[in-house]
């Protein structure tokens, strides 16, 4: 198999962000993706992993379209923090087939690396926290650790407090 195995990591190689890809067995009749890669990658194989430095992609639908959300996958999403932060008056959870249609990846395996098209994207704060975050890689049972300075970049995102309080 290639390295650059999904669009996601094929992003990563082109624009040359050091990452690190971490695999994990998907089962398929889970429809919790976010938390079935907290029990896997922080509970039994990275060792070093907190459940918060494990994020979530989530696309949400606004006035003009549709945007990004990345935050921890233990958090809650808070929309009106999200809208804010994206300058709108209203943000909502897209619909399913909308953001695999936007970003060409399936639920539980969407990205923000390497979207069909570039999204506006907002990054949970909480990210610069850490020295590195995991975030899907662009398929199921697949997560990529980057430094977060470089998923804030590589997505030209924006950072703010989009977690539920």
């Amino acid at each position: 198999m290639s390295r650059a195995a999904t669009r996601a990591i094929a992003a990563l190689i082109a624009a040359q962000v050091p990452h690190e890809v971490l695999r994990y067995h998907h089962d398929p009749h889970r429809d919790t993706f976010g938390e079935e890669a907290v029990e896997q990658l922080a509970a039994g194989g990275a060792g070093d992993v907190l459940p918060e430095q494990i994020y979530k992609t989530l696309i949400v639908a606004v006035p003009h379209g549709l945007a990004v959300a990345v935050l921890p996958v233990p958090a809650k999403l808070s929309l009106k923090a999200t809208a804010a932060a994206l300058g709108v008056a209203k943000a909502t959870m897209a619909d399913p087939a909308s953001a695999q249609r936007a970003t060409g990846y399936v639920l539980g395996g969407i990205s923000p690396f390497g979207q069909r098209k570039a999204l506006p994207t907002v990054v949970d704060s909480s990210a610069l926290g850490f020295e590195k975050v995991l975030c899907s890689a662009g398929q199921r049972g697949w997560d990529v650790a980057v430094a977060p300075r470089d998923l804030i970049a590589l997505t030209n995102a924006i950072t703010a407090e989009i977690r539920a309080l």
